[in-house]
Parts: C-alpha cells; sequence; structure tokens
C-alpha cells in the first residue's frame, strides 16, 4: 500500500479555513475541512497498523483505501465550494460579500 495520501491542501490551509469560517460564522466549508482532517487521522491511524503488524493486514489496507478514495472526493469537493463562494483561491480568505453578510445577520440581531 503506499504510505502517502495526496493532500491538495495542506493541514495549515484546512486550519486557516476553519479559522476564517468560525470567524465569519461560514460552517460549510469549515464542516469539510474538518472531515478531511479526520479522514487524514483515519489514515494514519491504518497505516500505522499496517506498518506495525502483519495481522489484519487486509482490514487495514481496506480501510486505508477507502479514506483515500474519501478524502480525494472530500477535498474535491472542498474545492468547487470554496470556488462557489468566492473564497480567494490563493489566500483561502473569506470573501468580504460573505463577511457582509455575517455583519447583517448580526445587526439584524
Amino acid at each position: 500500500m503506499k504510505e502517502d495520501l495526496t493532500q491538495r491542501y495542506s493541514t495549515q490551509q484546512l486550519e486557516h479555513i476553519l479559522e476564517e469560517a468560525v470567524i465569519y460564522m461560514c460552517a460549510c466549508p469549515a464542516q469539510v475541512a474538518k472531515q478531511l482532517i479526520r479522514l487524514r487521522e483515519l489514515f494514519a491511524y491504518q497505516y500505522k497498523c499496517i506498518s506495525g503488524s502483519s495481522l489484519m493486514e487486509d482490514v487495514h489496507t481496506r480501510i486505508a483505501e477507502s479514506t483515500r478514495l474519501a478524502h480525494a472526493e472530500m477535498e474535491q469537493c472542498l474545492s468547487e465550494v470554496l470556488q462557489m463562494e468566492g473564497w480567494d483561491p490563493l489566500t483561502l480568505s473569506m470573501p468580504a460579500g460573505l463577511r457582509q453578510l455575517r455583519e447583517k445577520i448580526i445587526d439584524l440581531d
């Protein structure tokens, strides 16, 4: 089994998306980013199990491969969501329009 997981976004970038989303109360991209981090943890755990022992290697390999597929799909999803919402692709900063929407919502409360 290949030990690495192809990553379009670094963990640091995902954490930045989480911070932006928390600050501006935009939960959808943050939820996807959070799941990507969890998938990376699951993949690392499975690979550690495979590397540590050949016992039930087929089980861990199966989980790792499914995790790899799910991770790729969720990264594509995140990329599309960020594009649809107008996030800056280089800085991964939330667009001003979403920030203004948040401020309007707060002002209505």
